[in-house]
């Protein structure tokens, strides 16, 4: 499948690149769902294969890998660590400092893809990662043939039939991770830039995903030191050991005091338009020494807000199954950690 023809910008600078979307879209943007006559290209490692599907068609592609200063892992005086969208993946995953303090974010990163598509990936793109469905990231004559659907040209959810709401799943690997870390991003426009959670940043509709105008950039990524030192572990499921995305993933961080569990956050991906934070994982393992028990009573909380449908070539009764085993063994596997410095 070849590209569509388009043209290719290279700003040197976040100013120039803002200014660059600003004069193609207009200085307030346009609705995300709406067809944008300009896509943004980080690695590429999503947004190409996309662009060769038909599923966008810009008459304007803007790179932004020329902009050395979005890239880098940078501490902070205040013990957390900032980090630029463009920082790789690759990056990320051999980062000693990440390695040292924040443990489920290098893990995560390690299981994205292949090392080549590491290389190229980077944090911002897997923040930014388009949702997926079995009948939406499929060539143009493919989708036609099935009559298209709500997230592109069509009226029709085939996940859901007979509602209204796009169910592509989010299947980025690091979110969940950073959410576990209660990660903040930086957008910036030409109005200037705001500094928002992450939790704040997914919509968990498939359709119009996160909350990203147009003529918005992800900037930077920041970890506070409030979560430097926890205990981390990411475990995903997939058809294939590399390149496939994930169809189920689970991220767990956790800190001990005198052999019992002092705080947890559990994060889940793939099986919901948005990655999520488990409610209620904290208070549950809140004081308590971590055994089977109680680690299955983690799967059982994460399961119950997985709602994968079919959106992939697995069923979702197995997926949400997978989120359970996977929940149950990072808890597991937290608790048996060494403490973080």
């Amino acid at each position: 499948m070849s590209l569509p023809q388009f043209k290719l910008l290279r700003p040197r600078s976040v100013e120039e690149a803002v200014e660059s979307l600003a004069t193609r879209l207009g200085a307030g943007g346009s609705p995300a769902q709406v067809p944008t006559p300009i896509r943004i290209i980080a690695g590429g490692t999503d947004l190409i294969p996309s662009m060769r599907q038909k599923l966008f068609e810009p008459e304007y592609v803007l790179d932004l890998r020329a902009i050395a200063e979005l890239r880098g892992i940078r501490p902070q005086s205040d013990g957390g660590v900032e980090i630029g969208a463009l920082t790789s993946l690759r990056a990320i995953e051999r980062s000693d400092f990440l390695r040292q303090h924040y443990p489920v974010l290098t893990e995560a990163a390690a299981t994205v893809a292949s090392p080549v598509l590491r290389n190229m990936g980077t944090i911002g793109g897997n923040i930014c990662l388009d949702t997926r469905c079995l009948w939406y990231n499929q060539s143009l004559t493919w989708r036609k043939g099935c009559g298209f659907c709500i997230k592109k040209d069509g009226d029709l959810c085939h996940v859901a039939p007979g509602g209204s709401k796009c169910w592509a799943v989010f299947s980025g690997d690091t979110p969940p991770a950073l959410l576990c870390l209660n990660a903040e991003i930086e957008i910036v426009s030409t109005l200037g830039a705001r500094r928002v959670a992450l939790r704040d940043f997914y919509t968990g509709l498939g359709d119009d995903y996160r909350k990203l105008q147009p003529n918005e950039l992800v900037t930077r990524v920041f970890l506070p030191a409030s979560a430097a030192g926890y205990r981390g572990v990411y475990r995903k499921l997939r058809v294939r050991g590399s390149i496939d995305y994930p169809l189920a993933g689970v991220a767990v961080v956790m800190k001990r005091s005198n052999g019992h569990v002092a705080d947890t956050r559990i994060g889940i991906t793939a099986v919901n338009p948005a990655p999520l934070l488990v409610k209620g994982a904290s208070e549950l393992l809140a004081g308590k020494a971590v055994d089977q028990a109680l680690a299955e009573a983690a799967g059982d909380l994460a399961a119950k807000v997985s709602k994968p449908l079919t959106t992939s070539a697995l069923t979702p009764e197995y997926r949400r199954e997978m989120i359970r085993v996977f929940t149950k063994r990072t808890v597991l596997a937290a608790a048996q950690m060494p403490d973080q410095n």
